[in-house]
């Protein structure tokens, strides 16, 4: 399934905070039911994840914290980082 965009045709603040939040378990065959806006990580590692603009690639280990990225699906392969929620 698509990831759900309801920010499509919107400039994105990123200093607002998000509305939503979702935990977030990695899948290679899924996509998020929204497009997330902002990333969360509880324990330090790589994500593997689609962005809004179709690509694929694996971030370098992320440290704790909140991480402002439009992405549309975290993948289970390839993804080392525990403990995530996603924002919208």
């Amino acid at each position: 399934m698509t990831a759900i965009n309801q920010f499509k045709g919107r400039p994105i603040s990123r200093l607002g905070s998000p509305t939503h939040l979702a935990e977030v378990t990695p899948d290679d065959g899924a996509d998020l039911a929204q497009v997330a806006q902002i990333v969360y990580v509880a324990t330090p590692g790589s994500l593997r994840v689609t962005t809004m603009g179709g690509e694929t690639l694996t971030t370098p280990t992320l440290l704790p914290g909140w991480h402002p990225m439009e992405i549309t699906r975290i993948h289970a392969t390839g993804t080392t980082a525990a403990g995530l929620m996603v924002g919208w």
